[in-house]
């Protein structure tokens, strides 16, 4: 019991110590992962039970198998949409969306593709009663599953929900429609990343939730924070390589810790 009251005290300890960082700090910048939305029940497509029609994620999400067989992967695509789209935000999001609803200079970056920001801070601005939710919209450094792009002009659309002869085809040009997702084998849209990369060296503060950090390029986001003088904040469920140099290390759920460290 006593062993038990020392840990809950230190997890205290800790919240208060991050909060205090944020509240301090003049520039944030936040760069989430698959773990912030784990508990919004958000399907796992890799590792066991991550296939599909016995064919794993790196088959599927390729410029080679869509120019092969457009027809499979769009199957494989409309199915992730209609399982993301029944998960919701949940309070990790909620507390990250209020956090740059509520305060100049914060930065958030996801890995991720599920929109759940966006959602969130669609859901917070208004609850806030702010007009515009553009502050707490996350650059997308991997891109989003609920957008479509041309595949001959790039013109990015609101994601198509229903087709039934053949892919979709842009209304512009005419050219194939695909999921605005980075493939594997691309490169990263240079604008996003390039945003992300300068807002992580002029940040006071490099807050990492739920990514073990080790898929470049945005795996590198929290050393060019470090490197250029700033602190790190870590919210994970276990430790990772960045453990060892972050100022706070919170090891838990995000939808539980982020509230407490993000407060209003």
């Amino acid at each position: 019991m006593e062993r038990l009251a020392l840990l809950s005290l230190r997890l205290e300890e800790d919240v208060e110590r991050a909060n205090s960082i944020l509240e301090q700090a003049n520039q944030i910048v936040v760069l989430t992962g698959a773990g912030v939305s784990a508990e919004s029940g958000i399907p796992t497509f890799r590792g066991r039970g991550g296939l599909w029609r016995s064919r794993r994620p790196e088959e599927l999400a390729t410029p080679e198998a869509f120019e092969e067989s457009p027809e499979l992967v769009w199957e494989w695509y409309q199915w992730r949409r209609r399982l993301i789209a029944e998960c919701s935000p949940n309070a990790g999001h909620q507390a990250l969306a209020r956090l740059a609803l509520k305060k100049d200079g914060v930065t958030l970056i996801t890995q991720n593709v599920d929109g759940l920001h966006s959602r969130a801070a669609q859901t917070e601005a208004k609850a806030l009663n702010i007009l515009d939710a553009q502050a707490a919209f996350p650059l997308e450094v991997h891109g989003a599953i609920n957008r479509d792009r041309c595949s001959l002009c790039d013109r990015l659309t609101d994601a198509v929900s229903h087709f039934q002869l053949g892919p979709p085809q842009c209304n512009d040009c005419g050219g194939p429609l695909r999921p605005d997702v980075v493939w594997f084998g691309e490169s990263l849209d240079p604008i996003i990343i390039g945003a992300a990369q300068e807002a992580a060296l002029r940040a006071d503060v490099c807050l990492v939730v739920g990514t073990s950090a080790l898929v470049h390029p945005a795996a590198g986001l929290p050393s060019m924070t470090l490197r250029a003088g700033g602190l790190l904040i870590e919210v994970n469920l276990e430790a990772t390589t960045l453990t060892n140099q972050a100022a706070v290390s919170l090891q838990g759920r995000s939808a539980s810790l982020l509230p407490r460290v993000i407060k209003a």
